[in-house]
Protein backbone atom coordinates (compact mmCIF):
# COMPACT_ATOMS: atom_id res chain seq x y z
CA UNK A 1 0.00 0.00 0.00
CA UNK A 2 1.35 3.58 -0.84
CA UNK A 3 1.89 5.95 1.71
CA UNK A 4 -0.71 8.71 2.20
CA UNK A 5 2.02 11.60 3.03
CA UNK A 6 2.82 13.49 0.83
CA UNK A 7 5.91 16.68 1.45
CA UNK A 8 4.25 19.26 0.24
CA UNK A 9 0.59 20.97 -0.07
CA UNK A 10 1.72 21.68 -3.43
CA UNK A 11 2.57 17.78 -4.00
CA UNK A 12 -0.84 16.52 -2.68
CA UNK A 13 -2.67 18.51 -5.01
CA UNK A 14 -0.49 18.05 -8.17
CA UNK A 15 -3.37 16.56 -10.81
CA UNK A 16 -6.11 16.93 -8.57
CA UNK A 17 -7.57 20.03 -8.68
CA UNK A 18 -9.19 21.12 -12.22
CA UNK A 19 -11.57 23.97 -13.73
CA UNK A 20 -15.08 23.95 -12.20
CA UNK A 21 -14.50 21.56 -9.34
CA UNK A 22 -17.04 21.63 -5.72
CA UNK A 23 -14.39 21.70 -3.17
CA UNK A 24 -14.95 22.07 0.71
CA UNK A 25 -12.97 24.14 2.72
CA UNK A 26 -13.28 23.19 6.95
CA UNK A 27 -12.73 25.61 9.58
CA UNK A 28 -14.94 27.89 11.25
CA UNK A 29 -13.88 32.00 11.00
CA UNK A 30 -9.55 31.88 10.95
CA UNK A 31 -9.83 28.55 13.34
CA UNK A 32 -8.92 24.99 11.70
CA UNK A 33 -8.95 26.54 8.54
CA UNK A 34 -6.51 24.57 5.52
CA UNK A 35 -4.95 27.37 4.79
CA UNK A 36 -1.57 25.46 3.38
CA UNK A 37 -4.02 23.56 1.48
CA UNK A 38 -5.95 26.81 0.49
CA UNK A 39 -2.42 28.64 -0.96
CA UNK A 40 -1.52 25.46 -2.94
CA UNK A 41 -5.45 25.57 -5.14
CA UNK A 42 -4.55 29.27 -5.19
CA UNK A 43 -1.27 28.17 -6.84
CA UNK A 44 -2.51 25.29 -9.20
CA UNK A 45 -4.56 27.88 -11.16
CA UNK A 46 -7.67 26.05 -11.41
CA UNK A 47 -10.84 28.71 -12.39
CA UNK A 48 -14.69 28.60 -11.67
CA UNK A 49 -14.32 26.75 -8.14
CA UNK A 50 -17.54 26.36 -6.24
CA UNK A 51 -16.69 26.23 -2.71
CA UNK A 52 -18.26 25.02 0.15
CA UNK A 53 -17.53 26.79 3.71
CA UNK A 54 -19.14 27.82 6.45
CA UNK A 55 -17.01 31.42 5.85
CA UNK A 56 -15.07 33.10 2.93
CA UNK A 57 -12.01 33.87 5.41
CA UNK A 58 -11.31 37.56 5.27
CA UNK A 59 -9.55 39.78 3.00
CA UNK A 60 -5.77 38.25 2.64
CA UNK A 61 -6.20 34.99 4.40
CA UNK A 62 -7.99 31.45 4.04
CA UNK A 63 -10.59 32.08 1.29
CA UNK A 64 -9.75 35.30 0.92
CA UNK A 65 -6.78 34.52 -0.97
CA UNK A 66 -8.11 32.64 -3.72
CA UNK A 67 -11.20 35.85 -4.16
CA UNK A 68 -8.48 37.90 -5.08
CA UNK A 69 -7.07 35.89 -7.60
CA UNK A 70 -10.48 35.31 -8.88
CA UNK A 71 -10.53 31.73 -8.92
CA UNK A 72 -13.91 31.22 -7.42
CA UNK A 73 -17.01 31.14 -8.97
CA UNK A 74 -19.80 30.14 -6.20
CA UNK A 75 -19.61 30.07 -2.02
CA UNK A 76 -22.02 27.77 -0.48
CA UNK A 77 -21.97 29.40 2.95
CA UNK A 78 -23.42 30.55 6.03
CA UNK A 79 -21.35 33.68 7.28
CA UNK A 80 -19.06 35.81 4.86
CA UNK A 81 -19.78 39.27 6.83
CA UNK A 82 -15.65 39.64 7.68
CA UNK A 83 -14.30 39.72 4.14
CA UNK A 84 -15.02 43.01 1.83
CA UNK A 85 -13.72 41.78 -1.20
CA UNK A 86 -16.93 38.89 -1.07
CA UNK A 87 -18.74 41.54 -0.58
CA UNK A 88 -17.65 43.86 -3.34
CA UNK A 89 -17.79 40.26 -6.00
CA UNK A 90 -21.53 39.51 -4.76
CA UNK A 91 -22.20 43.13 -4.97
CA UNK A 92 -21.02 43.59 -8.67
CA UNK A 93 -22.49 40.13 -10.16
CA UNK A 94 -18.65 38.04 -10.32
CA UNK A 95 -19.69 35.79 -7.59
CA UNK A 96 -22.71 33.27 -6.73
CA UNK A 97 -23.70 33.03 -3.57
CA UNK A 98 -26.10 29.96 -2.02
CA UNK A 99 -26.77 31.25 1.32
CA UNK A 100 -27.24 28.91 3.93
CA UNK A 101 -28.71 28.73 7.85
CA UNK A 102 -25.43 27.41 9.50
CA UNK A 103 -27.07 24.51 11.51
CA UNK A 104 -28.79 23.63 8.02
CA UNK A 105 -25.21 23.91 6.26
CA UNK A 106 -23.38 21.90 8.56
CA UNK A 107 -26.37 19.33 8.52
CA UNK A 108 -25.91 19.04 4.51
CA UNK A 109 -22.61 18.07 5.06
CA UNK A 110 -23.32 15.42 6.91
CA UNK A 111 -25.92 14.28 5.38
CA UNK A 112 -23.64 14.36 2.14
CA UNK A 113 -20.73 12.54 3.74
CA UNK A 114 -24.04 9.55 4.66
CA UNK A 115 -24.97 9.45 1.54
CA UNK A 116 -28.51 10.71 2.03
CA UNK A 117 -29.21 12.73 -0.66
CA UNK A 118 -31.94 15.15 1.33
CA UNK A 119 -33.47 15.84 4.36
CA UNK A 120 -36.81 18.51 5.75
CA UNK A 121 -36.03 21.08 8.49
CA UNK A 122 -38.22 23.48 10.13
CA UNK A 123 -35.18 25.80 9.17
CA UNK A 124 -36.14 28.22 6.90
CA UNK A 125 -40.06 27.96 6.26
CA UNK A 126 -41.78 30.97 5.60
CA UNK A 127 -38.49 32.61 4.41
CA UNK A 128 -36.39 32.99 1.51
CA UNK A 129 -34.70 30.10 2.76
CA UNK A 130 -37.61 28.30 1.03
CA UNK A 131 -38.10 29.89 -2.48
CA UNK A 132 -37.69 27.39 -5.24
CA UNK A 133 -37.58 24.16 -2.58
CA UNK A 134 -40.25 21.80 -1.75
CA UNK A 135 -42.25 22.22 1.87
CA UNK A 136 -43.97 19.02 2.95
CA UNK A 137 -46.06 18.55 6.60
CA UNK A 138 -45.06 16.02 8.88
CA UNK A 139 -47.64 15.83 11.97
CA UNK A 140 -49.39 19.17 11.37
CA UNK A 141 -45.36 21.11 10.94
CA UNK A 142 -43.93 22.30 7.66
CA UNK A 143 -40.58 21.32 6.42
CA UNK A 144 -38.02 22.75 3.61
CA UNK A 145 -36.25 20.11 2.05
CA UNK A 146 -32.63 20.55 2.01
CA UNK A 147 -30.13 18.67 -0.40
CA UNK A 148 -27.23 16.64 1.15
CA UNK A 149 -24.12 18.13 0.12
CA UNK A 150 -20.93 15.94 -1.42
CA UNK A 151 -17.83 17.59 -3.49
CA UNK A 152 -15.01 16.57 -5.66
CA UNK A 153 -12.35 17.65 -2.72
CA UNK A 154 -12.86 17.99 0.63
CA UNK A 155 -9.42 20.05 2.14
CA UNK A 156 -9.31 19.70 6.05
CA UNK A 157 -7.23 20.78 8.93
CA UNK A 158 -6.69 18.56 12.11
CA UNK A 159 -4.68 18.63 14.76
CA UNK A 160 -3.27 15.37 14.88
CA UNK A 161 -3.22 12.33 12.89
CA UNK A 162 -1.29 8.91 12.32
CA UNK A 163 0.27 7.88 9.27
CA UNK A 164 -3.11 5.84 7.91
CA UNK A 165 -4.84 9.24 7.98
CA UNK A 166 -7.14 8.83 11.57
CA UNK A 167 -7.98 12.31 12.54
CA UNK A 168 -8.55 13.67 16.22
CA UNK A 169 -9.30 17.54 15.82
CA UNK A 170 -9.22 20.21 18.34
CA UNK A 171 -11.86 22.57 19.80
CA UNK A 172 -13.27 25.23 17.24
CA UNK A 173 -11.75 23.23 14.99
CA UNK A 174 -13.92 20.17 14.85
CA UNK A 175 -17.02 22.44 13.84
CA UNK A 176 -16.91 21.51 10.31
CA UNK A 177 -13.79 19.73 9.23
CA UNK A 178 -15.02 15.91 10.27
CA UNK A 179 -17.87 16.23 8.51
CA UNK A 180 -16.77 17.74 5.55
CA UNK A 181 -14.01 14.41 5.78
CA UNK A 182 -16.48 12.28 5.14
CA UNK A 183 -18.17 14.19 2.09
CA UNK A 184 -16.14 14.04 -0.50
CA UNK A 185 -14.93 12.12 -3.60
CA UNK A 186 -11.39 12.89 -2.02
CA UNK A 187 -10.26 14.59 1.45
CA UNK A 188 -6.92 15.71 1.55
CA UNK A 189 -6.02 16.84 4.91
CA UNK A 190 -3.08 19.70 6.59
CA UNK A 191 -2.37 18.00 10.10
CA UNK A 192 -0.23 19.84 12.94
CA UNK A 193 0.68 16.38 14.50
CA UNK A 194 1.78 13.38 12.68
CA UNK A 195 2.68 10.09 14.70
CA UNK A 196 3.05 6.55 13.48
CA UNK A 197 -0.04 4.21 13.34
CA UNK A 198 -1.26 2.94 16.60
CA UNK A 199 -0.21 6.03 18.52
CA UNK A 200 -3.56 7.69 18.97
CA UNK A 201 -5.80 5.34 21.19
CA UNK A 202 -9.30 4.49 19.04
CA UNK A 203 -11.42 5.57 21.24
CA UNK A 204 -10.24 9.42 20.79
CA UNK A 205 -10.05 9.37 16.65
CA UNK A 206 -13.08 11.46 15.49
CA UNK A 207 -12.90 10.26 11.89
CA UNK A 208 -11.23 6.96 10.55
CA UNK A 209 -8.42 6.70 8.08
CA UNK A 210 -10.85 5.15 5.91
CA UNK A 211 -12.05 8.21 4.60
CA UNK A 212 -8.63 10.74 4.05
CA UNK A 213 -6.67 9.65 0.86
CA UNK A 214 -3.77 12.45 1.43
CA UNK A 215 -1.75 13.54 4.35
CA UNK A 216 0.30 16.61 4.35
CA UNK A 217 2.47 17.50 7.73
CA UNK A 218 2.53 21.70 8.51
CA UNK A 219 4.00 21.69 12.23
CA UNK A 220 3.90 25.13 12.75
CA UNK A 221 0.81 25.79 11.72
CA UNK A 222 -0.35 29.80 11.48
CA UNK A 223 -2.95 30.45 14.14
CA UNK A 224 -4.79 33.65 13.16
CA UNK A 225 -6.79 35.87 15.29
CA UNK A 226 -10.08 37.00 13.44
CA UNK A 227 -11.14 40.10 15.78
CA UNK A 228 -8.15 41.62 17.52
CA UNK A 229 -9.57 43.41 20.92
CA UNK A 230 -7.16 44.42 23.05
CA UNK A 231 -7.43 47.12 25.82
CA UNK A 232 -4.71 49.31 27.50
CA UNK A 233 -2.37 47.86 30.05
CA UNK A 234 -3.41 48.79 33.51
CA UNK A 235 -0.87 50.95 35.16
Amino acid sequence: MSSKVYSSAREALAGQIKDGMTLMAGGFGLCGIPDVLIEAVRDSGAKNLTFISNNAGVDGAGLGILLETKQIRKMISSYVGENKLFAQQFLSGELELEFNPQGTLAERIRAGGAGIPAFFTKTGVGTIIADGKEVREFDGEKYVMERGLFADISLVHAWKADKEGNLVFRKTARNFNPMMATASRMTIVQVEHLVEVGEIDGDNIHTPGVYVKRIVHVPNAVKRIEQRTTRPKAA
